[in-house]
């Protein structure tokens, strides 16, 4: 069995019968605990994903029902054996009993994990191969065929950092390997969707000065420049700029600025990114050296 949360929630049966719970609360409920997987998520943590700061006085006890509408689904439809004990009742709460490869955001987090230590080992095919694995997990926005409390859009927006994460380690593996050219549509993609992200402008910026590409990679700079005057009334980063004049140069220019092992992964210095939420991000500068 599988359980897929990056992406509309749906479980995914041994023998490849995809089901969708079709009732929001019982799907927050389930997709809480399963962001826990095999540790008791409390009572109250569970009513507050539920209802927030204000929930009704029989907040208990129509959780209590959630829950043993959810133990009844996986019996009705057959997603799990009769005798497998899954939701359990554990003081002050409930557990769900998955191993972590029946869930697809552990695997997405192992897969990253997985990805920057082959990079950071020296193995950049390595890394690619295990961020591409992860990356493909993704089917859209996390649990987006219900709305999310306050609890699990934390764990969402863990995950779209998780996913930017990813993207980093796909680019510079991507770069190392010297396929600077073939991941300049990558870049012009992820600075469209993450507008505010520094490092994947200044990945962009270096790719095309690299290629040979002085105009356009000039245009990119004055692109992203604007942006950031007119979105956070800020200039461009002290290691952006450093770009944009060895570009003007033309000397010797050979990629990101820092590319010889002093930066995050090895490679260039992270620079100021921002947190993606769907549908339209509130973006925010965060500092460089996170």
């Amino acid at each position: 069995m599988r359980f897929n949360l990056i992406g509309p929630f749906e479980v995914v049966t041994d023998d490849g019968r995809v089901y969708q719970p079709g009732t929001p609360k019982v799907c927050q409920t389930l997709a809480l605990l399963l962001t826990r997987p095999n540790e008791i998520v409390t009572a109250e943590s569970l009513i507050k994903e539920l209802w927030g700061e204000r929930p009704p006085r029989s907040a208990v006890t129509t959780l209590q029902t959630y829950v043993y509408h959810a133990r009844r689904m996986f019996v009705n439809e057959r997603l799990v054996p009769s005798d497998r004990a899954l939701i359990v009742t554990s003081p002050p709460g409930y557990a769900i009993h998955v191993d972590d490869g029946e869930i697809d955001i552990r695997i997405f987090e192992r897969l990253v994990a997985e990805g920057r230590d082959r990079l950071v080992g020296g193995d950049p095919a390595g890394a690619l191969v295990s961020v591409q694995e992860a990356l493909a997990l993704w089917r859209g926005p996390a649990l987006s065929n219900f709305p999310a409390g306050d609890v699990l859009t934390g764990h969402i927006v863990h995950l779209e950092e998780l996913r930017i994460r990813a993207f980093e380690i796909r680019i510079e593996a991507e770069d190392r390997l010297g396929r600077h050219g073939e991941s300049i549509p990558e870049l012009r993609r992820l600075v469209n969707d993450y507008p505010l992200n520094e490092w994947f402008h200044c990945r962009l910026i270096a790719a095309l000065g690299t290629a040979g590409r002085r105009a356009e990679a000039l245009h990119a700079y004055q692109n992203v420049r604007r942006l950031l005057a007119d979105e956070l009334g800020l200039e461009p980063s002290p290691q952006m700029q450093r770009l944009q004049h060895r570009i003007l140069s033309a000397d010797g220019f050979d990629g990101p600025d820092g590319a010889d092992g002093t930066g995050r992964f090895g490679g260039a210095p992270r620079a100021r990114s921002a947190v993606v939420r769907e549908p339209r991000p509130v973006l925010a500068r965060q500092d460089a050296g996170r």
